[in-house]
Order: structure tokens, then sequence, then C-alpha cells
């Protein structure tokens, strides 16, 4: 009997974009949600019951959008939140199986939560995923990003999402909950303080959060700015130039002190020995780490502390789920058991 193929997933699972990795070479984003026409209008024009992903968003005008996860972690508000859940899991393992050779490879995946989710919601996770995944096993989302950088000790890996900053001290072992901390203050945070002080200098101003998500990704910026921030929006239908430098500013440095703080608290956890080591291997993933000046501002608000370097990871989208696609590439999906909770044979 021929053996069995087998596909290993690295899936960063996030609140507002999912990335996965594979050993079969499929590396892909999506936004984490799930479109549903509002009325028989919308079924016309989608031709089908659903869509998940990056389309939900371009047909958003006759779509009910939902995002199954919310500050990191599943949303249980209601069924259609929990069938949104399933579909995008099911999305996501179906690109995963594009490039298989078989119609019936055996799927194992490592999926990434925030740093301390609950047992519960990672439990909750492993079950919605046992009829779509053969194995599956959930771990701490900044320790995959250090597994696959190769940082495991002496470090503090940074990862600001959209509903989570996953901050987790790395010390040569499997992270406990002593070693992590996960602040609702993420990029979500940042997108809603920004739109209020946009909305509070220019009333006029049609914003959505759509909009708004995109104005922070093309200009977000800490400390001083290389150039005024002038956007073009719409008020009462026309065009009109708004200058958004100071607010963008205001939003996005509102999560740094807090981030500092919990830096400073798992920092006093290391050895006093090798906190000057600690101190230079900060790590920065995930959006929010495309942030400019971000790293400089960090180190600076540390620097009491002794001589700081705060660097970014290369592929900012993607860590979370080479770390994840590393770890399951260099451990047999038999011993997974070790690293976490996880489900399947």
């Amino acid at each position: 009997m021929s053996e069995v193929e087998q596909i290993l997933i690295g899936i960063d699972l996030g609140t507002s974009r999912t990335a996965l990795m594979t050993n079969l070479g499929t590396k892909a984003m999506l936004a984490s949600v799930v479109g549903y026409p509002r009325d028989l209008i919308g079924v016309k024009l989608l031709g089908a019951p659903r869509v998940v992903g990056d389309e939900a968003l371009e047909r958003r005008s006759y779509l009910d959008l939902y995002y199954p996860l919310e500050d990191g972690v599943l949303k249980e508000a209601g069924e259609r939140d929990l069938e949104a859940t399933t579909e995008l899991i099911k999305h996501v393992v179906n690109i995963a199986k594009a490039n298989a050779t078989s119609p019936n490879p055996k799927v194992c995946g490592i999926i990434g939560v925030p740093a301390r989710a609950s047992s519960a919601n990672k439990d909750h996770l492993l079950k919605m995923t046992q009829d779509i995944l053969d194995i599956s096993l959930v771990v701490s989302e900044p320790f995959m990003v250090g597994y696959g950088q190769d940082i495991l000790l002496n470090s503090i890996i940074i990862d600001i999402g959209a509903g989570t900053t996953d901050i987790c001290a790395l010390k040569g072992k499997i992270p406990g909950n002593d070693d992590q901390v996960t602040l609702l203050k993420a990029g979500n945070f940042i997108n809603e303080v920004l739109e209020a002080a946009i909305k509070q200098r220019y009333p006029e101003a049609q914003l959505t959060q759509h909009l708004v998500q995109t104005l922070k990704e093309n200009h977000s910026f800490v400390g001083e700015a290389e150039e005024p921030i002038v956007v073009t929006l719409r008020c009462n239908g026309k065009p009109i130039s708004f200058d958004i430098t100071e607010e963008m500013k205001t939003a996005c440095e509102s999560v740094v002190l807090e981030i500092v703080e919990q830096v400073k608290n798992l920092l006093k956890g290391f050895d006093p020995e090798v906190q000057n080591d600690v101190l230079q291997n900060i790590v920065l993933a995930g959006g929010g780490a495309r942030i400019k000046g971000l790293g400089q501002m960090i180190a600076n608000l540390l620097t009491d502390f002794g001589d700081v370097s705060v660097s970014i990871v290369e592929d900012t989208d993607f860590a979370g789920s080479i770390g994840a696609l590393k770890l399951a590439t260099d451990l047999p999906p038999e011993y997974w058991s070790q690293l976490g909770d996880m489900i399947g044979a």
C-alpha cells in the first residue's frame, strides 16, 4: 500500500487577516471574513450562498460581513459567527490542499492563537477543526514567530496584530503563562482612535472602517512625521484634502506605553546576568511592526535599562505561519502533544 500524502500547514489565524504556509510550497494570506448576501439581489450578484476572504471585502456593498475572530479569539456571539469560523477554516484548508497530488491527503495543521488565550477557547477551536483537519495543534503566536526566527533564548517577541498585541519572553523552553502577555490594544484599537480623532477635527469627512484601516496601513508612524499626511476624503460627496498628521500620530502612539510597560515586566523575569542580552533581542512582528519609528520609540523608552536594540522580522505578514510550518516540519505530528493542546491521532 502506498504511503498517504501528508500536508503540513502553519496557520496564523488572525482577527483581521489569516496567513498560511504549507510543506507543498503554498503561501497565502486572506481576510479573516465571511460574507453572506443581504437579500435575493445579493444572492444573484454573488451567485453563491457565501464568500470567504478578500472577495467578501470587494463585494461588501451587498453582503453582511462576519469576522469570526474577535480580539484574536473565536467569537461566540451567535450561530452565524460559529458557521463563519468553520467556513474560514475550511477555506484555508482547501487552499492548502490545492497543490496536493492525491485526492485524500492527511492534513495536519499548527494554528497560532493569542499568547494568553484561555483553555476553553483553545478547546473550542480544536473541536471546530476536528472534522476539517486530521491533526491540529494550537500554540502561542509569538512563540511561533520566535521559532521561525530561531530566537528561542534570551529574547522578547512583540507581535502586534489587529485584535491583540502578544508579547512573549523566550527563555529556551516552551513559554508558560508567566512568560506571556496579551494586550487588547492593537491594530483595531488604533483604527478606532484614528477614526474618532478625524471625526472630532473634521466632522464633515465621510469615513468607513475599511477606509480608516487603509489610511492607517498607508501612513502609520510614531514620533516625528517625515512629511505632513494630507489625504483626500469625501465631504458631502465632494473630494476634499485633509491634514491628518496629528491624528495619525496620536492613534499610533496610543498603544506604545502599555507595550513598553509589559516588556519591562517580562524583562524582570529573566536572570539578571542575561538581561543585557535580552535588551539586544527585542523583535517586532505582525502588521503593527510596520508602523514607522515604532522600534526606535520602544528602544528610547527602555534606555534606563541599558543599551536596547529592537529589530523587525523580515516578513511581518507571514512570520507566524513561517514559524508554525517550521515547527510542524521539525517535529512529526505524533509528537505535537508535547507542545500544547491538540486533537487528532
